[in-house]
This record gives C-alpha cells, structure tokens and sequence, in this order.
C-alpha cells in the first residue's frame, strides 16, 4: 500500500475521526517544532503533512500579518482540517489537497516549511525536498519532526511491543506504513538526504517527551483497539491490555515516553546548482506519495 492508499483509506480516516487523540499525542513536540522554526510575525508558512491543521493554526497564532498553507495528501484530514477551522479566531489559514512532493507551489512563496511527521512517507526524499526547497525563499527555513529509534527498553517501544502481542498480527500496523515512519530516523541519512535536496546548515537535535494515549487505561485500550481494522477484541484481552498501560497512568493520563528528531535546515541565501533540484525517478515522472504525521 503506497502512502496515498493509506492516508484516504482506514489510516487517514482514524486520524480524522479523532483529532483531538492524535493532536494530544504529538503537542509534546510543538514546542521544540516552533522554537526551532522561530516563525516570524509576518511569515509565509507552509505546513507540510498538514493532517487536521493542529500546527498550521499554531502556527497561523504565530504569524498574524503572515499567512499559512497546510498540504496534506488525505482527503479526510484535508476536510476536518477546513471543518475545525475558523478564519475569525484562526487567521490566513487556508487548506490544500495535494502531494507535496509534486504540488504546484509558488516558487520562493513561503519563508518557513514546517512538518510534525509529515514527511517520512515520500516515495523519493531528495526529489520532494528539492521540490519544498524551490518553494521556499532564498534564506528559507525548513524544519520538521521524525521519530527517533525506539531504544530497547523505551517506553512506549515496550508497552506497543506487549500490546501487539496480545492482539495479534490482525490489529498491527501495516508494514509498509511502519517502514515509511523509519525512514528518517537516521541522522546521517536526514543531513544525506537534505544535502543532495540542496539545503544547508541541517541538525538534528533529539527531544523526548511523554506522548498521551488516553484518559486511563481503559481509555488508552479503545484508542489503540480502535486503530487497527481487526476482529473484536475480548473483555480478557481488553483487561490485560489495560494492564500494561496502568503503569504509565498519571494525572494527566496514560504516558509514554517517545523521542524525535527536530530537524532543521535552511535554503542557501544565494541560489546555486544542486545535483537533485528537479530530482526525478529513473522513469522520469515525479513519484507520487507523501506524508502526515
């Protein structure tokens, strides 16, 4: 299943069912996303991976004599991200159906490119960072969040490693899915990758931060059941399920701890040839998959 299929299919779908769940999962990492992206008050930003617009409203508070773009691939979450959007209180937000990869932007139209794990999913890296760098502005900034490695005794790795043992091959992550969101979880390969694109000046800073996934332990089991397109689930499954989440239940809710990349990069200020700018596939058409989240 390439990433189109998956983001206007049941994946797409979930994720636009449950906004909220999914934005409480990822908020942990905006703050260190938005330092990074040091948006300006007069920015023009583009939101790559868009999903139900949770950053491109952040990011539209940041910049109220600026404008935002949000691009997403899933038509589902192109339509809850218009839905939960209000010009009045949100500002120049405006929502695009589109693959970044290859979408008609204006060249040079945007001074930042943002993505909270809306960019694991492109079919060829370099050509779709080449294409985003042509859309940003001599000096533009692009900076985005890619998960990490999960080490072996992490958090969140041991719990979801338990909790697929429990329900079984029918309820896990689709491998084509779980590989695309490994594929920047490199360092080397992101600075390759960005270098060939024609960006300068990338890090790579790791963050971690505890990631909710739910209320409490039952509430945590219907989110992570209800992921996945599976047979049902027994109440003696459900209660042991519940119990590896119960230790990580807190104030808050149920807490996993999860580490990411915050990458950064800029556009050279002087423009010069790149090797990949207007990188194609070797059957000469650009590839079309994205994505995020």
């Amino acid at each position: 299943m390439n990433a189109a299929e998956a983001w206007n299919g049941p994946l797409g779908r979930h994720w636009a069912d449950h906004p909220d769940r999914y934005d409480a999962m990822l908020a942990p990492f905006d703050s260190a996303l938005f330092d990074a992206a040091a948006i300006g008050v007069t920015d023009r930003v583009l939101d790559i991976g868009c999903g139900s617009g949770g950053t491109s409203r952040a990011a539209a508070r940041l910049t109220p004599r600026g404008r935002v773009t949000g691009v997403d691939i899933s038509a589902p979450l192109v339509a809850r991200a218009r839905a939960l959007t209000d010009p009045a209180r949100d500002g120049d937000v405006t929502f695009e159906l589109g693959d970044a990869q290859v979408h008609p932007f204006e060249p040079g139209g945007y001074d930042v490119a943002i993505s909270r794990g809306g960019v694991m999913f492109f079919a060829d890296h370099v050509s779709a960072f080449a294409h985003i760098g042509e859309a940003l502005r001599a000096g533009g900034r692009l900076v985005f969040v890619s998960p990490r490695p999960a080490p072996t005794d992490g958090e969140e790795r041991r719990a979801l490693g338990l909790l697929a043992s429990l329900v079984g091959g029918d309820h896990a992550v689709d491998t084509s899915v779980a590989a695309a969101m490994a594929s920047l979880s490199d360092p080397q390969r992101i600075t390759s990758v960005l270098g060939d694109a024609g960006f300068e000046e990338i890090t790579s800073v790791p963050v971690t931060a505890a990631t909710r996934w739910g209320g409490d332990a039952a509430d945590a089991v219907d989110f992570f059941v209800s992921r996945a397109q599976g047979p049902p689930v027994t109440d003696r499954t459900r209660a042991a399920m519940a119990d590896v989440f119960r230790p990580y239940e807190a104030p808050e809710g149920v807490l996993l701890r999860a580490g990411v990349w915050v990458v950064s990069a800029r556009r050279p200020r002087r423009s010069r040839p790149g090797p990949a700018a207007g990188a194609r596939t070797s059957a000469g058409r650009p590839p079309a998959a994205r994505r995020a989240r």
